[in-house]
């Protein structure tokens, strides 16, 4: 199980403001070029987004959907790639003085991901939250800097 956290310099309301926005995901997950949301209720739960992954001349869309959601605080998601099979992330918003600390939580649950899970793929996993932590306390910090000079 990849767990990992990222201190971000803002508000819990604020990282949740980027989490709540099904368009920007393909600016701070790991692997999507775009993100299109399936239903208007983002990120109630059941609400799904849809997502292209590129990796050179092949892509593949998956779906991800909110399991569970606890406004401000907490975002289940179980996303689904075709062949690959599902897995869930958790994301849990810590106010940590007055900034966030955000833990991510994910694993495969079901099909060839799951299968093929081991030490490797969960150093892979690690790799990736790292990246994908850092370009989300980017993107909030980027965001409420506009929100602030708007």
């Amino acid at each position: 199980m990849a767990v990992r956290h990222q201190l971000i310099r803002r508000t819990p309301g604020a990282v949740w403001a980027v989490l709540a926005d099904p368009t920007l995901y393909g600016e701070w997950v790991a692997g999507p070029s775009r993100s299109t949301p399936l239903d208007d209720s983002w990120p109630s739960p059941g609400s799904r987004l849809r997502y292209t992954i590129r990796l050179g001349p092949w892509a593949t869309e998956g779906v991800t959907t909110v399991r569970y959601e606890e406004t401000g605080r907490e975002l289940e998601l179980e996303a689904s790639f075709k062949s690959l099979g599902t897995a869930r992330i958790f994301l849990q918003l810590r106010p940590w003085g007055e900034e966030t600390l955000v833990v991510c939580d994910e694993h495969p649950l079901r099909g060839l991901g799951g299968t093929l899970h081991n030490p490797v793929s969960e150093a892979a996993l690690q790799l990736r939250h790292r990246g994908m932590l850092a370009r989300l306390a980017t993107l909030v910090e980027q965001e409420s800097e506009e929100m602030r000079r708007a």
